[in-house]
């Protein structure tokens, strides 16, 4: 299972690049974006060879109140189609829909006419007995599923293995390695690779991986877990997402040898829109507050607020978070 799979110049015709810039984007702006934007977005990811788009959430209208929040923390059919129609193209669609934070059983129609294609289902190690009770769901509404462990590193290894034999016993599509707190190194993340690939040998599942940039290394991490057999590669435009951000898109197609995918028009989408949004205000990427929350495996909420505060007090923060360690 340690074998690396091809080489640095070979085209994985198993590999499936998904655009997750309004999801993981959206919690930087509140998914408060323009239909030009997504509209733009969408046409851009087409036209780039991009396998899957992910809109944003299915977030429960119960817990959080529409009115707070742009549309993509919601996911509304009619608002996929008015950006979307009937999805003409070969790109499919996403959602996110979180353990405890989504009312799937009441606000998911059944694929049939619906022109969402797979469900992300994210969930903590914990929190699998429920994953799986909405993935089944799902997959008998007739969606393609994943399941997005997150925080990952914090999980205990025995855990991670009971909940891989377990899921892979289930009808879920894809299961995620997720580095929520961008605190994995390529040498750790290709262990983790290699234990989820063990763990679905056998079975037509694949094994995806979502990548965090705390350390700058989101990019070194995804190529370095595909090149063990991780197949769906998570990725975002100049890597938009939370607090650090993810594996930038541009690197990533930089990287593929697939002729399908086209770097020229993502740049031309971030010259005209990316460029924009930064000059809004919008702030997400590398810092050194991230590199803190990333050294010590910890959610970054306090980097986020570090940030939002405009401090630049690194070395009284990186105290106070080693205080609190």
């Amino acid at each position: 299972m340690s074998l690396r799979k091809g080489n640095l110049m070979d085209v994985r015709d198993d590999i499936q690049v998904l655009d997750a810039t309004i999801r993981d984007g959206g919690l930087c702006n509140n998914f408060e974006f323009t239909d030009e934007f997504v509209k733009e977005l969408y046409k851009m990811n087409v036209k780039s060879g991009i396998d899957y788009m992910e809109f944003g959430y299915k977030a429960s209208k119960n817990m959080f109140k529409e009115s707070d929040f742009g549309k993509w923390k919601f996911c509304n059919e009619e608002d996929i189609r008015a950006i979307v129609g009937d999805n003409p193209s070969d790109m499919k669609i996403a959602v996110m829909a979180d353990v405890g934070r989504c009312d799937y059983k009441t606000d998911f129609l059944p694929k049939s006419e619906s022109v969402i294609d797979m469900v992300r289902v994210a969930c903590y190690i914990h929190q699998i007995p429920a994953a799986i009770e909405m993935i089944e769901w799902f997959h008998e509404l007739g969606y393609e599923t994943t399941c997005n462990i997150m925080a990952i590193s914090q999980a205990n290894l025995d855990q991670v293995k009971h909940a891989l034999k377990t899921l892979a016993a289930t009808n879920v599509d894809v299961i995620y390695l997720v580095d929520s707190y961008g605190s994995l190194y390529p040498e750790n993340a290709s262990e983790f690779a290699k234990i989820y690939l063990e763990a679905v040998e056998g079975t037509n599942k694949k094994i995806g991986f979502h990548a965090h940039n705390n350390q700058n290394l989101a990019f070194a991490n995804t190529i370095e877990t595909m090149s063990y057999g991780v197949s769906f590669l998570d990725a975002t435009v100049q890597g938009m997402g939370r607090g650090a951000g993810n594996c930038a898109m541009e690197l990533l197609l930089g990287f593929l040898k697939n002729p399908k995918y086209n770097i020229y028009v993502l740049l031309q989408f971030i010259e005209k829109y990316m460029v924009q949004l930064k000059d809004q205000g919008v702030v997400w990427g590398y810092d050194l507050q991230y590199m803190f929350t990333g050294l010590l495996n910890r959610h970054p909420r306090e980097a986020i607020d570090f940030t939002k505060e405009n401090r630049s007090d690194y070395s009284e923060f990186y105290k106070t978070l080693l205080d609190n360690f």
